[in-house]
C-alpha cells in the first residue's frame, strides 16, 4: 500500500554526521519534528526535559549551524599561517569542508576566494600544498555562489601553466583542467582568454596517459572548447584535432579502452558520447547544402561516378557522336546508376537533408571502395526495371537515415552518455560507416527480392538491421560490419516473431485461454497431413554393417489408415508406387510398438551402423506379434519425423518430434494473430468482464408469431 499522503521521507544532512533519511508526520508539531530530527542525531538525549519550546530548539539548531561560521573565520585564518606545516593541515581541512555549502557561504563572504586565487597567482605553493588550494578552489565555485566572469588573466595563465607543464601531480593537473573547464563553459569572455592559453595540440598528450581520470577530465575541456567556438573555428579544430587523434592511434592507450569499452566510467562515458556528437556535427553543413545544378565542380563529381562505373572516356566535343547522342548516353547510364533524374542528376541532391552530403559518400564509396561500387552499379542495372536497386537514390536516403540515426546536426545531452567506440577508430568513420551499410541496403534488397514498390519497405528493414547491431556496441567497423552478416532478413522476420510472441499481450491469460482451446483443432490438422504423407509413401535404402547398398524398398499407408503396404524395389521410383505392385502388408492393428534409435533391432545387431551417429538419428523400427519387426532408417530428418509422427498417430499417441512442435507453434501463431485482427491496438482485459444482471422483464422481446 502506498504510505499516507501526510507522511514524506526527507534526507537530512547534518555537520559531521552522515546523511540519513527520515520519515516526517506532518501532522505532528514543529518541536517534536525538531525533536526528532535531534534525537536522530543524537544531538538531544532521549531521557532529558521534554519541555522544550521551539525556541529554545531554534537556538539549539542555531548553535550547531553556527559551527560553520566560526570553523569559516578560523581556516580563513590558518591558511595565511607562516608556518608551512599548519597551513598544509589548514589547507586539507578547507578542501573538505568546501563540499559544504553552508561552510561555503561563511568562507566565500570572508572574501575567501579571492584569497585563494592570490595564493594561486603568487606561484609560492607547490606540491600537497598547491593541491589542496586548488580543490578547495574547486569545490568552492562548484556550489554556484560566485560567478566565474571575476578572475584575472593573471589567473587564467597560472592554472594553464600547470595543464601546459605536464604537471607530475595528477591531483594538480586534474584540478586544473577541470577549472578551465568550468570556465569556457560558463564565460563566453573566459572562453576566448582560455582559448588564446591553451590548445588543442597541448591537451592531445594528456590522452596517452594511463589514468582515466585524467584522459576523461582532458576530453571534457577539449568538449568545451569545441562546443564554445564559433562555427568556422569549432571545424578547423575538430579536424585538427582527429588527424592529431588518429596520427595517436597507435601508442594510443585510450583507444584501446574505448574498442575494449573496459573500465569506462560515466562520466568519460558521457565525454566520450558529447566528442562523437562533435565530430558528426562537422558533416552537418554539407548535409544542409544544396546542390547547385549550374556548379561545375560538383557536377564533375557525378561525372567521376559514371566514369568508374562505367570506366567511360568523355567524348571530346569535336567528336563525330552529336550532342544528342552524348545525351542520350548520359541519360542511359545515370539511369543505371539509380538516379530519380535521369537528365540531370544534380537535381537529387537539392534537398535537405542529406543534401551534399549523400553525394560525399557516394564518391567515397566509389573510390575507396571501387570493386564492390562497380559490382552493385552493373548487378542492378542488368536486372528488370523493377527488381533493380537504385543506386542513387539508396544512398540519399540511406545518408539521409544514417543522419537520422547519428542525431547529427543535434546537440548533445547532458546527461545521455551513450557513444559507439567503433566511430573513434578511423579518421572517415561516417563514411566507412555508410560504405558498410548501402551494401548491406543491395543485399537485403536481394534477400526480400524486392521491386521498386518495396523501396519504402526495405529501407526499414536496413534500419532496423542497423539500429540492432549499433545496440550491441562493437568496438571496431569491421565487428560492426560482422554484426550485420548475422542479421539477415530472415534473421530479422524470425527476431520480430519471436518478439511479437513474447509480447504482454500474447502472455496473456485471455490469450493463452485462446491457445489451449484452438491447440487441439491445430495438432489434428497436423495429424491428418503426417498420415497423408504415409499414404503417398516413401522409398527407403537397404543398409548392411558394411557399405551402402542400392537396393531400395518402399512402404505407403493404405488410403482407409488400415495396411502398410511394403516391398522391393530394383531402382528408386520416380513417382508413387501403386498398392497393388508391393508384396507385404502388415496391418495396423498389429502394430505393438514404434521405436527409434539405440532401442531399434537393427541398430543393436548391426555395430558398424550403430556408431553411424546420421544413421542412428535416422533409424526407427516397427513392432509387430511376438518377434515381428519392420525396420527403417529415413533418407533424412523431416522424412523421419513424418513417419515417426504419422505411427505415433496411428497408434493414439502423442506426436513429439521437433517438426511437430515447429509446425504447431507457427500455425497456432498465425490462427491466434488471425482472431485478433479486429482487435488490434485494443487492450485485451485479464479478466472477463462482468455478466450483466437480468433484465426485470422481457417486454422488450420481438413475438414474431
Amino acid at each position: 500500500m502506498p504510505p499516507p499522503a501526510d507522511i514524506v521521507k526527507v534526507a537530512i544532512e547534518w555537520p559531521g554526521a552522515f546523511p540519513k533519511l527520515m520519515e516526517i508526520d506532518q501532522k505532528k508539531p514543529l518541536s517534536s519534528i525538531i525533536k526528532e530530527i535531534l534525537y536522530l542525531f543524537q544531538l538531544l538525549n532521549q531521557h532529558e526535559d521534554d519541555n522544550y519550546s521551539v525556541e529554545n530548539l531554534g537556538i539549539l539548531c542555531y548553535k550547531s549551524l553556527g559551527y560553520s561560521a566560526q570553523n569559516a573565520q578560523q581556516l580563513h585564518e590558518r591558511i595565511q599561517s607562516s608556518s608551512m606545516d599548519a597551513k598544509l593541515e589548514a589547507l586539507k581541512d578547507l578542501a573538505n569542508y568546501s563540499r559544504d555549502v553552508t561552510f561555503a557561504q561563511e568562507f566565500i563572504n570572508l572574501d575567501g576566494i579571492s584569497l585563494l586565487t592570490q595564493m594561486v597567482e603568487s606561484g609560492t605553493d607547490f606540491g600537497d600544498m598547491l593541491s589542496f588550494t586548488l580543490t578547495a578552489f574547486v569545490e568552492l565555485m562548484d556550489h554556484g555562489i560566485v560567478s566565474w566572469d571575476t578572475f584575472s588573466v593573471a589567473f587564467i595563465k597560472k592554472i594553464a601553466s600547470y595543464v601546459n607543464k605536464f604537471a607530475s601531480d595528477i591531483s594538480i593537473l586534474q584540478r586544473s583542467l577541470a577549472i578551465l573547464e568550468s570556465m569556457v563553459l560558463n564565460s563566453h569572455d573566459l572562453y576566448q582568454k582560455v582559448a588564446q592559453e591553451i590548445t588543442i595540440g597541448q591537451l592531445i598528450p594528456h590522452l596517452q596517459g594511463t589514468d582515466q581520470e585524467i584522459q576523461t577530465y582532458t576530453i571534457a575541456v577539449i568538449n568545451a572548447l569545441f562546443l564554445k567556438a564559433p562555427d568556422d573555428k569549432r571545424q578547423s579544430n575538430l579536424c585538427d584535432f582527429l588527424i592529431q587523434w588518429h596520427s595517436l592511434q597507435s601508442i594510443f592507450p585510450l583507444q584501446h579502452v574505448i574498442r575494449a569499452q573496459r573500465a569506462i566510467n560515466n562520466e568519460m562515458a558521457h565525454q566520450l558520447y558529447v566528442l562523437q556528437v562533435l565530430t558528426f556535427n562537422l558533416l552537418e553543413d554539407r548535409m544542409m547544402t544544396k546542390m547547385d545544378p549550374q556548379d561545375q565542380a560538383q557536377r564533375d563529381i557525378i561525372f567521376e561516378l559514371r566514369r568508374i562505373a562505367f570506366d567511360a572516356e568523355l567524348e571530346p566535343n569535336n567528336s563525330s557522336g552529336s550532342i544528342e547522342k552524348r545525351k542520350s548516353m548520359y541519360t542511359r547510364d545515370y539511369k543505371k546508376l539509380g538516379f530519380i533524374n535521369h537528365v540531370n542528376p544534380a537535381m537529387d541532391f537539392t534537398q535537405t537533408p542529406p543534401g551534399m552530403l549523400a553525394l560525399d559518400n557516394m564518391l567515397y564509396f566509389a573510390k575507396h571502395h571501387q570493386d564492390a561500387y562497380i559490382r552493385i552499379v552493373l548487378e542492378n542495372s542488368s536486372r528488370e526495371d523493377k527488381h533493380e536497386c537504385p543506386f542513387g537514390r539508396s544512398s540519399i536516403e540511406l545518408t539521409k537515415m544514417l543522419c537520422e540515426i547519428l542525431k547529427v546536426g543535434e546537440l548533445p545531452s547532458e546527461t545521455c552518455n551513450d557513444f559507439h567506440p567503433m566511430f573513434f577508430t578511423h579518421d572517415r568513420s561516417f563514411e566507412e560507416f555508410f560504405c558498410i551499410c548501402i551494401q548491406l541496403l543491395n543485399k537485403t534488397w536481394k534477400e526480400m527480392r524486392a521491386t521498386s514498390e518495396d523501396f519504402n519497405k526495405v529501407m526499414q528493414v536496413v534500419k532496423e538491421q542497423i539500429m540492432r547491431a549499433l545496440t550491441t556496441k562493437p568496438s571496431s567497423l569491421d565487428q560492426f560490419k560482422s554484426k550485420l552478416q548475422n542479421l539477415s532478413y530472415t534473421e530479422i522476420l524470425k527476431i520480430r516473431q519471436s518478439e511479437r510472441m513474447n509480447q504482454e499481450d500474447f502472455q496473456s491469460r485471455p490469450i493463452l485461454e485462446l491457445k489451449e482451446k484452438i491447440q487441439p483443432e491445430i495438432l489434428e490438422l497436423i495429424k491428418q497431413q503426417r498420415l497423408n504423407r504415409l499414404v503417398e509413401g516413401t522409398c527407403f535404402r537397404k543398409l548392411n554393417s558394411r557399405r551402402r547398398q542400392d537396393k531400395f524398398w518402399y512402404c505407403r499407408l493404405s488410403p482407409n489408415h488400415k495396411v502398410l503396404h511394403y516391398g522391393d524395389l530394383e531402382e528408386s521410383p520416380q513417382g508413387e508406387v501403386p498398392h497393388d505392385s508391393l508384396q507385404d502388408k502388415l496391418p495396423v492393428a498389429d502394430i505393438k510398438a514404434v521405436v527409434t534409435g539405440k532401442d531399434c533391432p537393427h541398430m543393436k545387431e548391426k555395430g558398424a551402423l550403430k556408431q553411424n551417429k546420421e544413421v542412428l538419428e535416422l533409424a526407427f523400427s516397427i513392432l509387430y506379434d511376438s518377434s515381428g519387426q519392420l525396420n527403417f532408417i529415413a533418407p533424412d530428418k523431416h522424412e523421419y519425423c513424418v513417419w515417426t509422427d504419422g505411427l505415433n498417430a496411428l497408434l493414439g499417441k502423442d506426436m513429439l518430434s521437433d517438426l511437430t512442435r515447429n509446425d504447431l507453434d507457427t500455425l497456432l501463431s498465425m490462427e491466434i494473430k488471425l482472431r485478433l485482427l479486429d482487435l488490434e491496438n485494443i487492450q485485451i482485459p485479464d479478466a472477463p468482464p462482468p455478466i450483466p444482471k437480468e433484465p426485470s422483464n422481457y417486454d422488450f422481446v420481438y413475438d414474431c408469431n
